[in-house]
C-alpha cells in the first residue's frame, strides 16, 4: 500500500512540474531602449488557443515602431498546457 501511495505522489509531482525557456527570436537595427512591449497567449492540448503572442502585437502594446530585439518565453506543463510570452524592445 505504501508503494502505491509513493507512485501516486510521484505521478502528481511529475504532473505539476513544468519548464520555462527564453529564446531570442530576432534582432533589428534599432537601438535598444527602455521601451518594452509584451504579448501573450497559450494552448491547451494543442487544440484550444487563446491570446495573441505575436511580435506585431507586442510592438503595438509597447508603442514600438522600430524593433531592436524580440524574445519569446515558453512555459510548458507536460506539453499539455503551453504559455507563450513575446517581449519586444526598441524605439
Amino acid at each position: 500500500m505504501k508503494k502505491f501511495f509513493g507512485i501516486i505522489a510521484l505521478a502528481i509531482a511529475l504532473a505539476l512540474t513544468g519548464c520555462s525557456t527564453v529564446i531570442p527570436v530576432s534582432a533589428g537595427a534599432a537601438t535598444i531602449t527602455e521601451k518594452e512591449g509584451k504579448s501573450s497567449g497559450g494552448t491547451l492540448l494543442g487544440l484550444i488557443f487563446w491570446g495573441d503572442a505575436s511580435m506585431a502585437k507586442a510592438a503595438k502594446n509597447g508603442n514600438i515602431t522600430k524593433v531592436a530585439t524580440c524574445d519569446e518565453k515558453i512555459t510548458s506543463i507536460l506539453g499539455l498546457l503551453v504559455f507563450r510570452t513575446t517581449v519586444v524592445t526598441g524605439e
